[in-house]
């Protein structure tokens, strides 16, 4: 049953600039859900006790705040898909800032080890399957030309961020299985090794919601936004080399990019 002190909202100075964006959130009458004020009021907090730091229990909190448990719980679940916070085992602790991965074409080890993170994966299968018309036609090979599917989760200082199918042809690339170091990058076999060189890409990005096979690789709750890339590479000839779909976790990551004047 919910809490009668939950039904109302709080009071919030009106303050602003005329024309500015809406306040943080706070509408322009003032008012605002109880949920929304322990929210802003945990994320003080989290500054105060760091990466790492231990939220108290919801008993505790809501003790504090003079709510229930379940505005603490919900307050709580909105700071989990931001990524301020994440679970520990049985609590909840302050939360890094998310990893920012640049829109280029750079290998997802690269853009990790820039952040000064160890990049690693999982590897979940390395299998022979038929392409099909929809992939057969992103490589440029036959429907019924055998491909590569690598499936692996990423991971960041062992942390579980990502889970990556990558495809790639067989005929192009027959001993994959037996020379390709699946903890290692993609990128650098094929640049070290078959001297591949990538040119160019098209990859469209979008948000998502985990399968429940998804979430259970990653390790996140089904209900947690997830961003979805989807990429097909090319070479310096302009041939196809790889289509790579990349679950990232939503409150981990964020993407970056340079955009400059035509």
């Amino acid at each position: 049953m919910n809490d009668p002190r939950d039904t109302q909202g709080s009071d919030a100075p009106s303050g602003g600039t005329p024309g500015a964006p809406v306040r943080s959130g706070i509408p322009e009458h003032g008012r605002i859900p109880k949920y929304y004020a322990v929210k802003t009021q945990l994320e003080s907090l989290l500054d105060e006790l760091g990466e790492g730091g231990a939220l108290p229990t919801e008993r505790d909190l809501a003790a504090r705040f003079g709510v229930a448990r379940e505005t603490v719980r919900q307050a709580v679940r909105e700071l989990l898909i931001q990524g301020r916070v994440r679970r520990k085992g049985r609590g909840t602790v302050a939360a890094g800032p998310k990893l920012e991965q640049p829109l280029s074409l750079v290998s997802y080890t690269e853009g990790v080890r820039r952040q000064g993170k160890v990049p690693g994966r999982s590897l979940i299968g390395l299998d022979r399957v038929p392409a099909g018309a929809q992939l057969a036609e992103q490589l440029d090979i036959g429907a019924n030309d055998p491909v590569w599917h690598l499936e692996r989760v990423l991971l960041a200082d062992d942390e579980r961020v990502g889970l990556e199918s990558t495809y790639v042809s067989v005929d192009r690339f027959p001993y994959l299985e037996r020379d390709f170091d699946p903890d290692s990058s993609f990128y650098a076999f094929l640049r070290d090794q078959l001297g591949v060189r990538f040119a160019a890409a098209e990859e469209r990005i979008e948000t998502v919601l985990a399968t429940p096979r998804e979430a259970l690789l990653i390790g996140t709750p089904p209900a947690l936004p997830m961003l979805l890339l989807n990429r097909v590479s090319r070479d310096t000839d302009g041939r196809p080399v790889e289509r790579v779909r990349s679950l990232y976790r939503g409150d981990r990551f964020s993407f970056t990019t340079h955009l400059t004047g035509a």
